[in-house]
């Protein structure tokens, strides 16, 4: 097993999972990010769970205002699911996430969701 299946794998099991919790309740669990655990501030990542369980219910505005990028995560590792399976079914080693994440669609995504988390820090100070 590659880094790229450990990724997809877990990362559909995280989607997975958050079919089976509850959106009227998500609000209501423990802080489970350490830098706000610590800080009582938001990281770029804050969010993420709560938006991945209300895009899983169809509660769309919901799962952007948690953290937009949510869906982005999401749609990102279905992507890559899709990508190992065709591949390990081509019997095709599976793609390079160290070149997939240096791509300049990915350096973009990823230089934007700083800087969402950066304004984001700044406004909650």
């Amino acid at each position: 097993m590659t880094f790229a299946d450990a990724v997809a794998a877990a990362g559909v099991v995280g989607i997975g999972v958050s079919f089976a919790l509850s959106p009227e309740h998500i609000e209501d669990g423990p802080v489970i990010c350490p830098f706000r655990a610590l800080t009582g501030l938001p990281c770029p990542g804050c969010g993420l769970t709560r938006s991945w369980v209300y895009a899983a219910h169809g509660w769309w505005r919901d799962s952007f205002a948690s953290n937009p990028f949510g869906l982005v995560v999401v749609a990102g590792i279905l992507a890559l699911a899709v990508v190992v399976v065709r591949r390990r079914l081509q019997r095709q080693a599976p793609p390079d996430l160290d070149k997939v994440l240096r791509h300049p669609v990915a350096l973009t995504i990823g230089g934007v969701w700083l800087a969402f988390g950066l304004v984001r820090l700044v406004l909650a100070i």
